[in-house]
């Protein structure tokens, strides 16, 4: 029988998350002081942790992280600002996915350039394989979230790995933040290689057969008790702790 991993708490969270953004900012994902990314608190069940409006990526750390509750009031008791957009969208994913810990949304260059595709990922690369069927799509409807229009990106969302919106960016969530991390990662690429492929050759492009694609989605998340992330994390973190310290703090 496999070990389930071990309960996480509220410091390894925080550590991760401010990780996630550092390197985040290192990819170039980041969007001046916009979108965000997500991290339930352990043992606190409604209460996640987001960055503080105003803040870069790359000045998040584990201490100014903030504590907001799903209906984005903050919880813990300082009064700092949050981006109203952030909670709209996490907190309703908060609240339907409880298998979740961290959830990752940003307008990141090649993401974006692939919400603007009427057919999206096609299984181009190994990359997008590992996503074959796992990415769902919310259609654009402005600036504001509203309670339907939470409701609409929730069912969208269902039991899957993430999100195009599009014509806005791309949306991913994982049972740890390495996980999200890992799987925005991967999407990122894949968008890439498609779209470099794309304009090299006026949009034809070699795809894999569905038969195929499904196959390598199953090889690569084999039974699901490895997670994504579990195996590159440490030395992402290794990579922030050179290229980025003080996340820690």
């Amino acid at each position: 029988m496999p070990t389930r991993p071990a309960p996480r708490t509220e410091a390894e969270v925080r550590t991760d998350l401010a990780a996630a953004y550092r390197l985040a900012a290192l990819a170039g994902w980041d969007d001046t002081i916009y979108t965000h990314l997500s991290a339930a608190v352990p043992g606190e069940p409604g209460v996640y942790l987001l960055n503080e409006f105003g803040l870069g990526f790359d000045e998040v750390c584990a201490s100014n992280l903030v504590k907001v509750d799903v209906r984005g009031r903050v919880a813990d008791g300082t009064g700092r600002r949050v981006n109203p957009s952030g909670f709209a969208i996490h907190g309703a994913i908060h609240v339907a996915r409880p298998d979740v810990e961290c959830v990752i949304h940003l307008h990141a260059p090649w993401g974006v350039s692939l919400s603007m595709l009427p057919d999206g990922l096609l299984p181009t690369s190994q990359w997008a394989m590992r996503l074959h069927g796992r990415l769902g799509r919310h259609a654009y409807e402005g600036l504001a979230l509203g309670a339907e229009e939470q409701q609409r990106l929730v069912a969208n969302l269902g039991t899957l790995d993430g999100l195009i919106l599009e014509n806005h960016g791309t949306l991913t969530v994982g049972r740890s933040v390495a996980e999200a991390f890992l799987l925005m990662h991967i999407l990122e690429r894949a968008a890439r290689a498609q779209l470099r492929a794309m304009a090299a050759t006026g949009g034809r492009v070699l795809t894999a057969n569905p038969d195929l694609a499904a196959l390598t989605h199953r090889q690569w998340v084999g039974d699901g008790t490895e997670r994504d992330g579990d195996a590159e994390w440490p030395a992402l973190l290794r990579r922030a702790d050179r290229l980025s310290p003080g996340f820690r703090d």
